[in-house]
């Protein structure tokens, strides 16, 4: 059986072959963060609200959202190889692991989710950290064109959202948490009208 190093259909057929496990991995994600908000609705007594971690959830699938969005212009790499495969499948693996430690599958050994994400903070600012490196090479994969088309605010963002995480990780400040969650929020909301309300 010969083995090629690269794929060389039609840029149409690549792009639906890869979307599908892009698709089937962010399914997994939004079906985690919608379930575990369905907790709060099944068994309020029992799950104690922390409006940072809500507002994380809320970040997180905004940014998954246009995360599919977004990766429509993976139909702009003519040539894949299986490295290239690969990273894409790690980037979109990413937000799962981030949504899985929004919402664990067990909460008895904390007092509720006040407890639970500053207790793992660490880890889910750390996978922050390296999804938002991982933008930066997708980006990149797609064109140095598409890449320079988002400015230097691109870079700068990236730097800035990378250095608020590894603050996060550093402090239980409340005050600083809501204020990062906040304009976290709001960034990602710039960022999908001013540059991804509109594919073409």
């Amino acid at each position: 059986m010969e083995i090629h190093s690269a794929i060389h259909g039609t840029v149409s057929e690549i792009f639906v072959h890869i979307r599908i496990i892009i698709g089937i991995i962010l399914g997994l994600c939004i079906s985690r963060l919608l379930t575990g908000l369905a907790r709060f609705v099944q068994h309020p007594a029992y799950e104690i609200i922390y409006s940072v971690h809500l507002a994380w959830v809320a970040f997180m699938l905004l940014a998954i959202v246009h995360f599919w969005w977004f990766e429509f212009y993976l139909q702009w790499i003519s040539v894949w190889h299986f490295g290239i495969y690969l990273y894409v499948i790690f980037y979109a693996s990413l937000y799962f692991f981030a949504s899985t430690l929004l919402f664990p599958d067990h909460m008895q050994e904390y007092s509720g989710y006040r407890d639970y994400f500053m207790s793992r903070r660490n880890w889910f600012f750390s996978i922050m950290i390296l999804i938002y490196i991982a933008d930066i090479g997708d980006t990149l994969l797609k064109g140095q064109d598409h890449f320079d088309a988002h400015g230097i605010e691109y870079p700068i963002r990236a730097a800035v959202f990378i250095l608020a995480c590894l603050v996060a990780m550093l402090t239980t400040s409340q005050r600083f948490h809501v204020i990062f969650v906040a304009l976290a929020i709001i960034d990602e909301i710039v960022f999908i009208v001013r540059d991804y309300s509109t594919l073409g």
